[in-house]
């Protein structure tokens, strides 16, 4: 099993049906022994986050310029995610998580960040689970652990990201990328 650690990806499998997560890429943000949190990929909102943050978050933000939601918990909090231009610029309110991708403080003001982000999202909510409960979805089948890449947080077109990280696994897993939505139509 490959290992369960903060910047990797879970995709949900055709075995999870729960609608919170069917057809979702989570992208973990922190994993110990307490549990697991993370943030949906794809699911963009449609609400614009000019219309909801002030003092310019919503120029700061890469397109589509929208809050995403990252899961059932907590939705009335937002989280951001962001990268780093460089490895040594890391401004103040900037947690990393993996590499250059890491948490921004949505307190921290903007003239602090300028030009220290190369991307950023917002997302309300995020997927949570208990200490153990993430091994068990996935040992039942209901999740692919997966390296993500930074690129995968800011694509502008989210609705294929599914497809395309499975597409991009080496071996047999790839294959899955290709399955009909509903197996009995095949």
């Amino acid at each position: 099993m490959t290992e369960v650690r903060a910047g990797m990806l879970l995709v949900a499998t055709p075995a999870l049906l729960d609608p919170n997560f069917a057809d979702t890429v989570v992208l973990l943000l922190d994993v110990d022994d307490q549990g697991a949190l993370g943030v949906v990929l794809n699911r963009p909102s449609g609400v614009p986050v000019a219309e909801v943050l002030d003092d310019g978050w919503g120029d700061l933000v890469a397109e589509p310029e929208v809050f995403f939601q990252g899961g059932p918990v907590s939705v009335q909090g937002a989280l951001a995610v962001a990268t780093l231009r460089a490895d040594d610029d890391v401004p103040v309110g900037f947690r990393p998580v993996e590499g250059r991708l890491g948490l921004v403080d949505l307190d921290t003001p903007l003239e602090l960040l300028e030009g220290s982000l190369d991307g950023l999202r917002i997302f309300a909510g995020y997927a949570g689970w208990g200490a153990e409960q993430l091994d068990a979805e996935i040992d039942e089948g209901s999740w692919y652990v997966v390296p993500g890449e930074a690129a995968d947080v800011f694509r502008l077109d989210a609705g294929e990201l599914w497809r395309d990280v499975l597409r991009r696994q080496p071996g047999e897993l790839a294959w899955h990328s290709t399955r009909p939505v509903d197996p009995e139509l095949n």
